[in-house]
């Protein structure tokens, strides 16, 4: 489990890495709604790393690509989602 600060760190860093492929960030900006001029403002907010975290959390390939990149355990976004905003909520399904 991750802290709100490692946890949003975590995020900054797997947003940079979706940023580094411009077929990855146009997924999550299409899935968000956002565009990419947003972006820098809303790095800041954990609502919007949580936001990060969760579309990576979507797809196993996303997730093992990332943690490979980024050179973490594939439970780490799992671990990071927890220390923010509805990372601590039940899950339902």
């Amino acid at each position: 489990m991750y802290g709100q600060e490692s946890a949003e760190t975590l995020a900054l860093r797997v947003l940079g890495w979706l940023a580094g492929d411009p077929d990855r960030i146009g997924a999550f900006l299409e899935a968000t709604g956002i565009s990419r001029g947003e972006l820098a403002g809303l790095a800041a907010e954990p609502v919007f790393l949580a936001a990060v975290i969760d579309h990576c959390l979507e797809s196993d390939e996303r997730v093992i690509a990332c943690c490979d990149a980024l050179g973490l355990p594939y439970e780490a976004l799992g671990a990071a989602r927890t220390g923010l905003p509805g990372g601590r909520d039940p899950h339902w399904t």
